[in-house]
């Protein structure tokens, strides 16, 4: 078979059914192939950094990996921002490069971007988990192999590789098979630590069984697939749940042992139970410990209270040197439950405790200013905007929340239910990143309704990926918050003058009539009575929607346990 054929039957063979690209002269070989290959849809993107955004939407949605392909050089160079983002939050993509032929590179070919000139590999190196070239025909199986292995194998991340038109055309005689389950998903367990670590289970810093145990649960848990598995060590022992910004979804937000999001946007009753008194026992499952994920670094990890457990033993050693367990989170949660006979003494005897405890926790107020999601100003209120979508959008649909003010709106204010149903680049968070990930996710769950909460200022950089949703009808809705401004820059710029507010301004774009103009519908909302009408109209209409919501850029966000534990402090103090 081709190389091209090659590349693409091994996609299939792992079980994808889209890959999302941009067509051009480096990678014409791949687009008859493309027609060979039925299982694969294509989805052409506006642009190649939006097709690389929609692999790792697609990604996050489907529990596979995204592939993205567009040729080297320029197109490779757009997609720069898009891998830094899935690297930084451990999105599996595999971007696939077209480069100039092996026998001409560095003789001034048109895009020659090999390592003769601008190296394509050597760019991506430092934000991809492996990035190599082909060099020759009889090296695309294995290193092709080894890209999968690495795109797989936990911790997942992005890769690279860039296929030579000369390869594309190479006849191959290999077969690729899928790579093994358990390369996949290994259940890595340190048993030495994990029996460690069963010493706080059984007694406090006093000598007693712990009673107020609170378990802060990070993105690791996602990674492993154990969110029933947590819901249901957590249910046994009535242990209550916090989860960091990037794990919301993970625990349902309505349960009765949820806390709410933890660190930044999170909720009060989170604060309470962490920060306010230190907990007996605190368990953080798969978090980075990162500045978000600990509310600034004020929250101190204790050796005496403190159990942490990842995969990658990096931020443990960084921020706390003891009672850390690498494991994936999903054996350790198993482990834990082999483990219940030795542990049922000291959780069953204080559940009762734990209860009361945690009933003077959600007798407080949940939110800040939970009046808002009420609110009748105009220009409209974000959290009103958050509030009325939530009302009518289905308990599975999935949101996607981009880079902006409506982050923190969208965090503290909006109550997600089950795994996956609640999707954000919270690490490097590129503005924008939302419009085109959405695609991909709606292709990867074409069952759910998909919806984007986004700013204006990120329509500005990547609203034209819009017309590809209008291109394959897909029924995504966009709910632009169009404030008029770059919202978190300008609530902090409009106080040093009148420049940096004029800086931070945005001219206020008719967002619904872009839409029409791209091939979807468009709204327009001014009021807040108008909000749900609005939502339940795009929730019938054939193909995308824009609902241009014109908010009030002067609302503060969410964040005010954030700024009071972050005030005049830094890590290191």
């Amino acid at each position: 078979m081709l190389g091209t054929d090659f590349v693409l039957s091994s996609l299939v063979k792992e079980n994808l059914d889209h890959i999302f690209l941009v067509p051009g002269g480096l990678i014409d070989p791949f687009l008859p192939a493309l027609a060979r290959h039925g299982k694969l849809k294509p989805i052409v993107a506006a642009q190649e950094g939006g097709a690389a955004y929609m692999a790792d939407g697609y990604a996050r949605a489907s529990g596979k990996f995204g592939a993205a392909l567009c040729i080297g050089g320029p197109g490779l160079a757009n997609t720069v921002t898009a891998i830094a983002a899935a690297k930084s939050d451990g999105s599996p993509v595999i971007l696939i490069s077209g480069e100039v032929p092996t026998e001409i590179e560095g003789l001034g070919m048109f895009q020659d971007a090999s390592s003769q000139t601008y190296d394509d590999v050597g760019l991506l190196a430092k934000l991809t988990k492996y990035s190599s070239s082909i060099d020759n025909p009889k090296n695309l199986h294995h290193l092709w192999r080894h890209a999968m292995i690495y795109l797989l194998s936990a911790p997942t991340g992005p890769v690279h590789i860039s296929i030579p038109k000369d390869i594309q055309l190479a006849t191959i005689n290999a077969s690729y098979e899928p790579i093994n389950a358990d390369i996949k998903r290994a259940n890595i367990l340190s048993i030495t630590s994990s029996k460690e670590s069963l010493k706080l289970f059984l007694s406090s810093q006093d000598g007693k069984p712990p009673i107020k145990i609170v378990i802060l649960a990070g993105a690791g848990v996602e990674f492993s697939g154990a969110s029933e598995k947590l819901k249901q060590f957590a249910e046994r022992w009535q242990i209550p749940v916090a989860t960091t910004l990037r794990a919301k979804g993970l625990f349902p937000e309505d349960h009765e042992l949820s806390l709410g999001v933890f660190g930044y946007a999170g909720t009060h009753h989170s604060c309470m139970a962490i920060m306010d008194s230190p907990p007996d026992l605190l368990l953080v499952l798969g978090s980075g410990l990162n500045e978000r994920d600990t509310m600034n670094w004020t929250l101190k990890l204790s050796l005496k209270n403190t159990i942490c457990v990842n995969l990658d033993p990096l931020p443990m050693a960084t921020h706390l040197n003891g009672n850390s367990v690498v494991a994936d989170i999903g054996a350790y949660l198993e482990w834990l439950d082999e483990q219940s006979k030795i542990i049922e003494s000291s959780l069953s005897s204080t559940i009762a405790d734990r209860k009361k405890w945690l009933a003077t926790i959600r007798a407080t107020p949940r939110l800040q200013d939970s009046e808002n999601c009420i609110s009748s100003a105009i220009p409209i209120h974000p959290a009103r905007i958050i509030a009325d979508l939530r009302k009518v959008y289905p308990r599975d649909g999935i949101v996607l929340i981009d880079s902006g003010a409506h982050r923190a709106f969208a965090g503290h204010y909006w109550d997600a239910y089950e795994p996956g149903t609640y999707i954000s680049a919270t690490n490097l968070g590129p503005m924008g990143w939302a419009i085109p990930a959405a695609i991909g996710v709606q292709c990867a769950q074409p069952k759910k309704r998909v919806t984007v909460i986004t700013g204006d200022g990120c329509m500005h950089m990547e609203g034209v990926e819009i017309a590809t949703a209008a291109r394959y009808q897909l029924p995504i809705i966009y709910v632009v918050i169009n404030n008029a401004a770059l919202g978190n820059v300008w609530l902090r710029a409009h106080t040093e003058g009148a420049v940096p507010t004029e800086l931070t301004t945005l001219p206020n774009i008719d967002w619904a009539s872009f839409s029409r103009s791209l091939g979807a519908n468009g709204i327009t909302v001014t009021d807040p009575s108008e909000l749900v009408n609005a939502y339940q109209s795009a929730l019938k209409n054939n193909g995308p929607t824009v609902i241009d919501i014109k908010a009030d850029k002067k609302f503060a966000t969410p964040v005010q346990d954030w700024a009071l534990a972050s005030a005049d402090w830094s890590y290191q103090e």
